[in-house]
């Protein structure tokens, strides 16, 4: 498999698609197209997003963002790309971290999410990971939070996060991971299933969000393991791949585009 070079700035070029899980029963069974399904429940639940995320989070999502996006090396004066960025709630965290030297940009797919954001510092696109509405080198960090499993296609997302950050610019990719116990997997399906549904139901949310909550819980248990998603990082070019976990199931996957003197050989992907 050829290798990026740090002087070109070429990215290696994975064989053929990676999609992030199997079809799923959830909309494989409506005869609906996966990306229609997806962005049609997204669309519905867009106005109470936020207000069921807070209920799937507990109230620790804003403070565990921006923990995640310290760790993963975003600086003061950076231009972030946040990709999926949905009502912008990792886009905020950013925002206050990048400070008034730096700049956020929102993409996302979904006119109904883009519509709900309510921080007027951040800049919004329509688009897909897959086909970023980015120029070469445009940015110096990319964000992307739970949105993985929602892809078309992982290595052409790679691919693409790949020429969308400048040399050595760094990428975070949070995403929730099928936990390894049964205790564990039990936990995230009640948590999921019933009782971020039910605080919905008894705050008005429509039966869409119950649905929705649903999918995130088929595409957590079928989504590709943390060793694919790695790989599939170090084959698209980039260096320092490693994976920090927080709460046994919510995964951290972070890396960085060659600098100009980095030697054009990967490194070994790394797991903490």
């Amino acid at each position: 498999m050829p290798t990026p070079s740090s002087e070109s700035g070429e990215c290696a070029t994975p064989v053929g698609a990676l999609p992030p899980h199997p079809p799923l029963l959830s909309y494989s069974r409506t005869g609906i197209h996966r990306e229609v399904y997806v962005q049609g429940l997204f669309e519905e639940v867009a106005p109470e997003y936020e207000r069921m995320e807070g209920f799937m989070a507990l109230g620790s999502g804003s403070r565990y963002r921006k923990q995640a996006l310290l760790r993963a090396g975003l600086a003061p004066g950076d231009t972030v790309l946040d990709v999926g960025t949905g009502t912008g709630l990792l886009a905020r965290e950013a925002l206050a971290l990048a400070g008034p030297q730096g700049c956020v940009l929102g993409v996302d797919p979904s006119p109904g999410m883009l519509n709900e954001v309510r921080e007027p510092r951040l800049q919004l696109l329509r688009g897909s990971a897959e086909a970023l509405p980015l120029p070469d080198a445009s940015c110096d960090f990319l964000s992307m939070g739970y949105a993985l499993r929602h892809l078309r296609d992982v290595h052409a997302a790679f691919a693409e996060f790949y020429r969308v950050l400048c040399p050595g610019g760094r990428l975070l990719l949070l995403e929730i991971t099928r936990p390894t116990s049964l205790w564990g997997r039990l936990l995230l399906r009640g948590h999921l299933r019933v009782v971020v549904p039910l605080l919905g139901r008894f705050a008005g949310c429509s039966q869409a969000s119950k649905e929705l909550w649903h999918y995130y819980h088929e595409t957590i248990e079928a989504c590709v393991p943390p060793p694919v998603i790695l790989e599939a990082l170090r084959a698209s070019g980039f260096l320092d791949v490693q994976r920090h976990v927080e709460f046994r199931c919510l995964s951290e996957y972070m890396a960085r585009r060659p600098g100009r003197t980095d030697h054009p050989k990967s490194l070994p992907a790394q797991e903490e």
